[in-house]
Formats: structure tokens, C-alpha cells, sequence
């Protein structure tokens, strides 16, 4: 918002709320009666001897011509004109940056017994907005208000009323100033308001507040800064009356914001569940061409039940955790002699499957259902952590229960989809972990106690995993002609029943590599190094040394255990671990998405 007619001048006193006296500077000093445009306490701001920024009226006739609007404090201009704020705010939201399709913006709407600043219509949404200008800063702590307000308060009661009758309401703090990083109900003057306020953001209140850059003929609308409570009311809000403020704020955030994934347009359990258990630690970008895939080959629970383990296990090639599969088909074998086929709309019957957890039973039972069961992954426990500043080690089960009763408290039964969705969609692109979390753009920011102490990167926290162990292992490509040597892994234990190469533990130098290969019944005609590589697992880390060795095509038939194929039908037919990819990458081998997406 642009001002005209400014000019300069010197505060000496204020006899009364309304006038003040100022020295104008402009060729020669005069002093003048001005009418004061906030009738505010200012008692911070208007000290004799301050700068000041004064407007001629553009009326001749008005008896105090000139109106002052704004004040120097600390190097820099606070804006003090109290018709500003709502004026820069309907500014500001016709600039689209509230909503993105205001159809009608009506100030002073008449609701109850209150007028509230503006009535904003969108196309789907009525919302009442009620607009505070602050000018009182301690520090770089803004507070309002800066003389007790009953009228505030009486504002707050109406928006209250109006959101528990369906409405959608906001509290707008216009900070006139730059240089705050915080703003406080001031409870010293006024504790009747911070109450007040408090209790507006329980019942969903909207609380948003804003600086701004402020010059001598300008005011405009900046940065976001978080609204605060004293901590004796932050903290002492119990961790059942906070989740309570979770689920209209997160359901509405959800539904504008959610990222359109293949498992979302057609929910049903069962492509619930197979998105779900590809999920678990795996990228989701990562995920949507196996999920494709696998759905085309299995598209019913039935025929994941009657898959070939070596087709079934080929598909899920780096995916790793393939005992993620595995039990999917035993419980795909359970639906199936059990429920015929479908899978059971019952949330304890799901949890009773094999592989399925509380998380997984909840995100079926929720998300295909509409069953009102929390859904509680690493995500949601560092969102949870976080709005509660909850201390405690995340790995701990008893932490993961206490949330997932928390939940259960809270979960809508009209929305319990949308609402663990929102959950698990928050912690993946807001709430993020290993770096600054998006907290301007969360939902539940208004009454996240992390965030309101600025602690949100202390949470969650997780005890020091044991380091991993590391295991020395000598790996070999073993060549006859074309054909490659690989053998089955035991049925049990790490990568059970998938196909790798030859390797035993140690790193062997190339003499003793050479007599390891004679003791496998072969006869190695040539041996060369092909280098090192590294995999972790979670709890093993295996340091790999290679030798790809030629063997006389004739003295392998007694090698135990072994096969040779051809590159090709390894590649087709054989699922070999990502562990191995620096090795399969010698003999043209892709493993995993990369040989759909480079094909031979």
C-alpha cells in the first residue's frame, strides 16, 4: 500500500490519544497539531525527540490537517497508522496469496453481535477473517495488544462461535514492522485476551501472522512469523487436547494438497496393501514402477496366491527386504482359504495376517474401509513427536502404542481415510526429517509445541543404532564361454532363496581366490580383479573384493550347487540382490528398475 503527501518531523508530546504535537523539517521548522492514527497505548513508540512520518490530509478543509503514520525506532520505520492493516491485508489476499480463488471479499461482514473486518468467499468456502495491526515490539518479540482490548476479545468469542457453526475463521496479525521473529499475547496488559486467544486456536481458529516491509511512503505485507503462547499455556496443554486441534485443519490441507499416486485412484484393500508394504523403506518415486508392474502380473489376491516364488521374488528384484513378498503370499494364501479371495473389512482380522502390523492393518482398514484405526509409521511418529515435543525414544513400542491411542481419540469416522492419509502425506513433504522442516506450510503449526519452542529439529528421538557389523566376503564371476556361474541362497536367513554368485567370507588375495575356485571342482584357466564394492543392510555392511575368473568348460559339471546360464536368462528369469550390482554390472547384467529402463 502506497502512501502520498508524506513528509518528516520531530515528536515532542501527545496530550491526549487522538492529537500529538510534531516539528515538521522542511525548510524551516513548524510546529504542528496532528492527528495521531492509532489510538493505542504507543507509549514505546512515541518518545520526544523520535522521527516521525506525518500525511497531509487531501481534504483542505479538515481542521487537523495532517496525520502521522508512522514512527523511527532502533534504525527502522514502524508503521502505526491503524487503517493500514486491514487495508494491506485485503491487499495482500486479492493478490491470491490466502486462497487462489477468492470470488468476493466483503469488509466489515455483521456476524452476531459483532462486525467482522472481512467476510472472504471462494468458490467452495465462506471464511470470516479478523485483522490485527501490531505495533508493540520487546526485542525481537512482537505482542498484542498493547492496551487492553474488550472489543478484541468479544472478536475472538464470535470466531469461536462461528467455526464450531461450520465456518472457517482466522485471526490476522498485521506486525507493522520488520525485525521480529516472534509475536505473544500480551499477557501482562491484557490476560483476558490471551485466554481469549488460547481458546480460539483449540477450536480451530486460524492464527496467521505477518511483518512487514515498511518505507516512508509504503507498507507492504511480508514474511510469515509464528504466533506463540507463554509456555506455562503451551505447556501445559495436555498431549489429548492437542491432537485434538489435528483433525480439521490436517483433513482440509490434505485434501488441497495431496500428490496424485497410482495406489490413491483406485483404494481398494488390496492395492492398499501392496502399496503400503512397497513403501516401507523405499522411496516413493522408486516404488511407482514396481507397484505398476507387480499389479499388472498379480492383479488380484488370488493370483499373488498362486505365484511361483522365483516369478514372484524375479518382480520384486531391488525392492530388497524380500521377505516383504514372501509373507504378502502367505497372507495372500490366508485371504484366500479363508475370506475366499477378499480381503476381510474387519481391522483385526487383517492384523491377524502374516507380515501385516498395526501400521499396515490400519492404513487398510482406514484408507480401503473407511474404518476409524490409526495408521502410525515413522512419518507419523515424527509428526506426533513433534506437535507434542514428546522426548521420548520413538524406537520404544510403548512410544508407538501411546500415539497410536492418542489417534484413536480423534480419528473422524466420517474421514478416517483423508485423516491418516494426511498424516503420513505430512511427515513425507512437510514435516521432513534430516533437515529444516517446511513448518510455514503445516497445518497443525498453530498449535505445534515444537515449533512454537523452536525445537522442531530435536524431534524425534531416536537412540543411537548399534554400529553395523561388517563382514569381508570374496565374490566371483566365474565364466565358461558366455555362460556365468550363480547359485540359490539357503531358504532362511539374509536374502533367502535368491540367486547370487559364488562368494565365500574373507578377501582373498588373487593366490588364494585362484586356490579357493580349484576347490570348488573347477579349473580356472584365467583370473583377473574386477575391483571392490560396499552394501549396507540394516545391521551388516559387506566390504566385497571380485576376481572374474575363466573356467575349462569341461570340469564343471561336479561343481556343488552351481549353475551356469547365459547373462540373458539371468537377467529374465533369476532374481539376483541389488548387493550384487557392482558385479552384474561386468557381465551386462541390469538388475532391478534399470533393466526396464535400459533395456538390452
Amino acid at each position: 500500500m502506497k502512501y502520498e503527501r508524506i513528509e518528516k518531523a520531530v515528536f515532542l508530546e501527545r496530550p491526549n490519544r487522538f492529537i500529538a504535537y510534531v516539528n515538521r523539517i522542511g525548510g524551516r521548522e513548524e510546529k504542528e497539531v496532528v492527528h495521531v492514527k492509532n489510538t493505542g497505548r504507543c507509549r514505546e513508540l512515541l518518545l520526544p525527540g523520535a522521527g516521525v512520518y506525518i500525511q497531509r490530509s487531501d481534504n483542505p478543509d479538515r481542521k487537523t490537517q495532517w496525520d502521522l503514520i508512522a514512527v523511527e525506532k532502533d534504525g527502522q520505520i514502524i508503521n502505526m497508522d491503524s487503517q493500514v492493516p486491514n487495508k494491506a491485508v485485503e491487499e495482500w489476499i486479492r493478490e491470491g496469496n490466502l486462497f487462489l480463488d477468492v470470488t468476493r471479499i466483503k469488509p466489515e461482514y455483521k456476524y452476531g453481535n459483532s462486525r467482522i473486518d472481512f467476510l472472504v468467499e471462494t468458490e467452495e468456502k465462506k471464511v470470516l477473517i479478523e485483522v490485527k495491526g501490531v505495533t508493540l515490539k520487546e526485542g525481537e518479540t512482537a505482542r498484542f495488544p498493547d492496551a487492553p482490548s474488550d472489543r478484541a476479545v468479544k472478536h475472538l468469542e464470535e470466531l469461536i462461535r462461528a467455526v464450531e457453526e461450520g465456518w472457517e475463521a482466522y485471526v490476522f496479525f498485521v506486525i507493522q514492522m520488520k525485525g521480529v521473529k516472534k509475536i505473544l499475547p500480551n499477557v501482562d496488559t491484557h490476560p483476558e485476551f490471551a485466554k481469549a486467544l488460547w481458546k480460539a486456536k483449540e477450536k480451530g481458529v486460524r492464527l496467521i501472522a505477518r511483518d512487514c516491509i515498511v518505507t516512508e511512503d509504503e507498507i507492504r505485507i511480508d514474511r510469515e512469523i509464528p504466533v506463540c503462547f507463554p509456555s506455562e499455556m503451551e505447556e501445559g496443554m495436555a498431549p489429548e487436547e492437542r491432537v485434538k486441534c489435528l483433525p480439521k485443519p490436517l483433513i482440509s490441507w490434505y485434501r488441497k494438497e495431496k500428490r496424485n499416486l497410482p495406489w490413491r485412484k483406485e483404494a481398494t484393500a488390496y492395492h492398499v496393501w501392496v502399496s503400503e508394504i512397497m513403501l516401507q523403506q523405499t522411496r516413493v518415486e522408486a516404488v511407482k514402477p514396481f507397484y505398476a508392474r507387480f499389479l499388472a502380473a498379480f492383479p488380484e489376491i488370488e493370483d499373488l496366491a498362486r505365484a511361483p516364488e522365483e516369478k514372484l521374488l524375479k518382480l520384486w528384484e531391488g525392492l530388497g527386504y524380500y521377505n516383504r513378498v514372501r509373507n504378502m503370499q502367505k497372507a495372500a494364501r490366508q485371504i484366500v482359504e479363508l475370506y475366499g479371495g477378499e480381503m476381510p473389512a474387519d481391522y483385526d482380522k487383517i492384523l491377524s495376517l502374516t507380515g501385516i502390523g498395526s501400521y499396515t492393518a490400519g492404513a487398510i482398514s482406514s484408507i480401503a474401509f473407511g474404518i476409524p484405526k490409526p495408521a502410525v509409521d515413522g512419518n507419523v511418529l515424527r509428526v506426533l513427536t513433534r506437535i507434542l515435543a514428546d522426548g521420548e525414544d520413538i524406537l520404544k513400542a510403548s512410544v508407538k502404542k501411546r500415539m497410536e491411542e492418542l489417534l484413536e481419540t480423534v480419528i473422524p469416522a466420517d474421514a478416517a481415510s483423508d485423516f491418516n492419509q494426511g498424516l503420513i502425506e505430512l511427515g513425507a513433504i512437510v514435516c521432513v526429517p534430516n533437515g529444516e522442516p517446511k513448518c510455514n506450510k503445516c497445518p497443525a503449526k498453530d498449535f505445534c509445541l515444537a515449533h512454537q519452542q523452536g525445537t522442531e529439529t530435536a524431534f524425534p528421538v531416536k537412540k543411537k543404532a548399534k554400529a553395523r557389523r561388517i563382514e569381508e566376503k570374496t565374490v566371483f564371476l566365474l565364466k565358461d564361454g558366455e555362460k556365468i556361474a550363480i547359485h540359490k541362497r539357503p531358504a532362511s536367513g539374509l536374502l533367502a532363496g535368491l540367486y547370487e554368485f559364488p562368494n565365500t567370507k574373507g578377501k582373498l588375495t588373487q593366490e588364494e581366490a585362484l586356490r579357493f575356485v580349484e576347490g570348488l571342482s573347477l579349473s580356472p584357466v584365467r583370473i583377473q580383479p574386477i575391483g571392490e564394492a560396499k552394501h549396507i543392510f540394516s545391521h551388516v555392511e559387506w566390504h566385497m573384493t571380485g576376481y572374474a575368473v575363466r573356467v575349462d568348460e569341461l570340469e564343471h559339471t561336479h561343481a556343488k550347487g552351481m549353475t551356469f546360464v547365459h547373462p540373458e536368462e539371468i537377467q529374465k528369469e533369476y532374481a539376483i540382490p541389488a548387493a550384487f550390482e557392482a558385479f552384474t554390472d561386468q557381465i551386462g547384467i541390469l538388475i532391478g528398475q534399470e533393466k526396464y529402463e535400459r533395456k538390452l
